[in-house]
């Protein structure tokens, strides 16, 4: 499975920005996919998951990020509205087999894509 992510970019604190990540292989559907961050100096954090019957949001987050999938397109996204300053970071979107809010329960990574908030 290759992930390929894109979407980051430079943003008012306020606006919003939307990932996405790309999936390779044929059984997409069945991938749980996850997005994680990490800031300078940071540990990877858990950002939202989805599979296909549960979607689940790191505090921080909750009400202001959205995660969802188009199967037809192998595709998974990250809406993020109300940015942050803090929510800056490199934003990584990764596949695996069930779903977690463990990044080490994660098989495939995509290559990472910066959103920086400014205030």
């Amino acid at each position: 499975v290759q992930l390929q992510a894109s979407g980051g970019g430079l943003v008012q604190a306020g606006g919003s920005l939307r990932l996405s990540c790309a999936a390779s292989g044929r059984a997409f559907s069945t991938y749980v996919m996850g997005w994680f961050r990490q800031a300078p100096g940071q540990e990877r954090d858990f950002v939202a998951a989805i599979s296909g019957r549960e979607r689940g949001y790191a505090d921080s987050v909750k009400g202001r990020f959205t995660i969802f999938r188009d199967n037809a397109k192998n595709t998974a996204y990250l809406q993020m509205n109300s940015l942050k300053p803090e929510d800056t970071a490199v934003y990584y979107c990764a596949s695996g087999s069930y779903y977690s809010r463990g990044s080490g329960d994660y098989d495939y990574w995509g290559q990472g894509t910066l959103v920086t908030v400014s205030s």
